[in-house]
């Protein structure tokens, strides 16, 4: 105990690096930082935790867009960044065992090696762990999905100092409950991850990226949907509207059309493959009334182009200085999409934002960047409220892959009814004491 207590860094320079996360909000100074460099320091901080009745927000790069990360102020954060070791790469077994501290892009360089890729992509370099605790996906998971399908196993402590592996390093079991499932996407509110066993695939030989401009965002979903249903591989489909195309010419430097944009990659098993699917994404988007369509093949080319897509909320930022942002999350059926596009587009007319809206159409999740000052918060938030609900009663979900954390807590009735009383008797029986990064998800 003493000696963990000499570890906590209490510097008010350092805790104040802890009071903000990407939503742009800014939490309290939590009481000190735990800086974890192996499973004993968790262990450690979690039995000191539990002794003093002081609560824990376990945290990695700190990309989280739903505040998971914010502090009441009378919490420790265990930063598990340290805990950043790729502990094996299996390349006959396409999997790999990493710390949680891990970023993508270090296991992406690692896995390259062996003709291999970590394909879970939300954009921002997160930590694999905070990926894991918040359910992350992005742009290819209209593929080969979120966390949840490219986790297969993991270590974790739990409130009790209990050390359990959850899962089997295998691609398919029925042994017993899913405990594994249960803890991706909980926030670090049941357990926290100290270990990872993650699906790789292999990189294509064969890969296509375009980009192609429509003349309205109904006719960009039109096509989007017949891609999907026509079989093509596709590996990659983002939607871009007008104001983000603008944003990204301004930033970058380019002079793309500026309207409602697809952003596709497709993977094939011959250069002759290849080819014929590109075609057929052409055919349809010609049907589709597509305004321009570039192909790029080229390792450099393809890089550029989804550059475009990855700096988009930077270039956002650039265009509004001075703003902060809220960031929707939502995720509808196929055949609501446009629905939900044009209400977002409505709502942000009658209430005078200028939103931009962007989003991994292939799996239905649309985002809505709303840059806003303190002049214009509460109508940032009646918009964010609005699209949410809207979202809703199309039968989508208030968080495709951000997360609850404290931010869409409000929701989680209105969308799952009486199973919010099942969560919270599974956070009763795990966490008893509600020292696991408490008020977030449930209160």
């Amino acid at each position: 105990m003493t000696a963990l207590t000499e570890r906590i860094d209490a510097r008010a320079a350092v805790l104040e690096l802890y009071t903000v996360d990407e939503t742009g909000h800014t939490g309290h100074r939590p009481l000190g930082v735990v800086h974890a460099t192996s499973l004993d320091d968790v262990l450690a901080t979690v039995e000191w935790a539990r002794h003093t009745r002081t609560p824990i927000i376990a945290r990695g790069a700190g990309t989280s867009l739903e505040g998971h990360l914010l502090s009441r102020g009378d919490e420790v954060v265990l930063d598990l960044s340290g805990l950043d070791a790729i502990l094996d790469i299996s390349p006959t077994d396409f999997t790999a065992t990493v710390q949680p501290g891990v970023t993508r892009t270090r296991l992406n360089a690692a896995a390259a090696e062996f003709g291999l890729q970590f394909t879970v992509d939300p954009g921002a370099d997160a930590s694999l762990g905070g990926m894991a605790a918040t359910n992350a996906s992005g742009t290819t998971s209209v593929r080969y999905g979120g966390m949840r399908a490219n986790v297969l196993a993991m270590q974790v402590v739990f409130a009790d100092d209990t050390v359990a592996r959850l899962g089997r390093p295998v691609r398919k079991s029925s042994s017993g409950y899913d405990l594994k499932d249960l803890l991706i996407g909980s926030a670090g509110t049941l357990g926290i991850i100290t270990e990872l066993t993650v699906r790789l695939h292999p990189i294509p030989e064969w890969l296509r990226s375009l980009r192609i401009s429509f003349p309205s965002v109904e006719r960009a979903v039109a096509a989007a949907v017949q891609m999907l249903g026509s079989a093509l591989p596709l590996s990659r489909l983002e939607l871009i509207d007008a104001p983000s195309m603008a944003a990204i010419n301004a930033y970058r430097g380019t002079r793309y059309p500026v309207g409602p944009t697809l952003l596709i990659d497709i993977a094939a098993t011959s250069a002759a493959a290849a080819a014929s699917d590109q075609n057929g994404i052409c055919e349809l988007a010609a049907d589709n009334g597509a305004v321009e369509t570039v192909v790029a093949q080229s390792h450099t080319a393809r890089h550029e182009l989804w550059e475009d897509r990855h700096t988009l909320f930077f270039a956002l930022k650039a265009r509004h200085p001075g703003h902060q942002f809220l960031v929707t999350d939502t995720a509808v059926p196929y055949s609501r999409i446009a629905d939900a596009v044009a209400k977002a587009e409505e709502l942000a007319a009658q209430l005078g934002l200028d939103v931009a809206i962007a989003g991994h159409i292939g799996d239905g999740n649309v985002h809505v960047a709303v840059p806003y000052t303190d002049d214009t918060l509460e109508r940032a938030r009646r918009f964010s409220d609005q699209v949410v609900r809207q979202a809703l009663s199309l039968g989508g979900t208030a968080s495709g892959e951000h997360g609850i954390g404290l931010a869409k807590k409000q929701y989680l009735r209105a969308e799952h009814g009486s199973a919010v009383e099942v969560m919270a008797a599974v956070k009763r029986a795990l966490d008893p004491l509600g020292l696991l990064n408490p008020g977030k998800i449930l209160d």
